[in-house]
């Protein structure tokens, strides 16, 4: 269960439990005296009692919530979510007879569900075991902390090629670097994440979108599509005549639990977003900014690198060029003095070998091992793995980097270049 924290959380109870029938409290209550805790923490009431006393007390660490008098146990569990606090272990016990609804229990985060009449061992048995999961180390809370790289791959045009980016270096870091990765793809209508790697995207995305507070370990694991052993995915189809109602609040709540599931997430985020949900890259290591040696790439590369400094300066940015051809608009040196900082990788352009990957169904790093593209690939991947290494020397700001960028960005210049040039040839 995963909802907001609540004031006087180190005061929570070991134990709670809220029945209905007075047979099954015989049976709990003393069980719950040979753990060792208070029998009065047995409640007369079912789940409609629980959701109103834990909305304005703290959330035990187990919770024992009877479902016999719901209608609708699955909306209700939704209900519950909305006031227990993280980490609690929710056991839930019913009447109903039903493979499938144990499933989908158990994918809402519930952690075990029990079907009456009660016996005491299956009580004691799956009391235990919830105070064993309860006690067990949560991530992150080891002697060393648990390395995360999160990683944005952000587009300045449409058509650049970050989604291909964002799709070949997920694959490397969990196919190549065998690290557990997440790829999010956050374009909810467009999305091409699971349609590059010819999966189905499934409704993950938009159930998490809709409600936030189920957002769990659980979750994620029914919700993400395998694509490797290592690589895990949540992308979206969502139909166009829905438009996208949220605060932003779900996909920060799925970056944490990136955080605690993975050791690299690789975020496929369109530009919009940065306006949108600046929050977003709260949390975020490493923008990869895709561009083009044109115009348009050089004027919303500066715009994005500037809002970089003052809305996310702890993210370190890399520069790629992707498309490059030798009759770009702006030459890498143009490009480079009007961005103020230098281009890290330049990847060429080959739309056959682009074809191919599309036509396979596989990342373009692994349709096309030996192309050079592959290799610029690999050497962004280095550079992102590189931040998340605490010996790495910090990137220093390049030179001249104070003023306006965009009073230094000389568009008539280049354009009159660019005009010019036919005539000379």
């Amino acid at each position: 269960m995963n909802a907001p924290w609540k004031a006087g959380q180190g005061n929570r109870d070991s134990f709670a439990a809220y029945i209905c029938d007075d047979t099954t409290l015989d049976v709990l209550r003393p069980v719950v005296v040979e753990m060792g805790w208070q029998p009065e923490k047995c409640n007369k009431g079912g789940l409609r009692n629980a959701v109103q006393s834990l909305a304005v007390s703290a959330s035990p660490n187990i919770l024992i919530v009877d479902l016999s008098e719901c209608g609708d146990p699955l909306n209700d569990i939704n209900a519950l979510a909305e006031v227990c606090e993280p980490g609690t272990v929710v056991i839930a016990i019913g009447q109903v007879n039903d493979v499938r609804l144990y499933r989908d229990l158990l994918a809402s985060g519930i952690h075990d569900y029990l079907l009456k009449p009660l016996s005491s061992g299956q009580v004691r048995d799956a009391l235990a075991e919830a105070q064993a999961v309860f006690s067990a180390p949560k991530a992150g809370e080891g002697e060393v902390a648990k390395r995360h790289i999160s990683t944005a791959i952000v587009g300045t045009r449409g058509g650049v090629g970050a989604s291909t980016l964002a799709t070949s270096l997920a694959w490397h870091f969990s196919q190549d670097k065998s690290l557990p990765t997440a790829l999010l793809d956050l374009d909810v209508h467009f999305g091409t994440g699971a349609l590059a790697l010819d999966l189905e995207p499934g409704r993950g995305l938009t159930d998490a979108i809709d409600n936030p507070g189920r957002i769990d370990g659980l979750f994620l694991e029914r919700a993400m599509i395998r694509a490797n052993d290592n690589l895990a995915i949540l992308s979206a189809e969502a139909p166009i005549a829905h438009p996208l109602m949220t605060d932003g609040a779900a996909f920060v709540q799925l970056e944490e639990e990136f955080r605690q599931s993975f050791e690299m997430t690789v975020i496929d985020m369109p530009r919009n977003m940065l306006i949108n949900f600046p929050h977003l890259l709260s949390d975020v290591n490493v923008m990869v900014l895709a561009t083009e040696f044109t115009l348009a790439g050089a004027r919303d590369a500066i715009r994005i690198l500037s809002w970089l400094k003052t809305n996310a300066a702890q993210v370190q940015p890399i520069v790629v060029a992707n498309k490059a051809q030798p009759n770009a608009e702006i030459s890498k040196s143009e490009f480079e003095a009007s961005i103020e900082c230098g281009v890290d990788v330049v990847l060429p352009y080959d739309a056959k070998a682009a074809v191919t990957a599309a036509k396979l169904g596989q990342p373009f790093i692994e349709a096309n091992r030996s192309h050079k593209m592959s290799s610029g690939i690999k050497d962004i991947a280095a550079q992102i793995i590189k931040v998340g290494d605490p010996e790495a020397e910090p990137a220093t700001e390049a030179p001249g980097a104070k003023g306006s960028l965009l009073g230094k960005f000389d568009l008539k210049g280049l354009l009159a270049k660019k005009e010019k040039a036919p005539e000379s040839a």
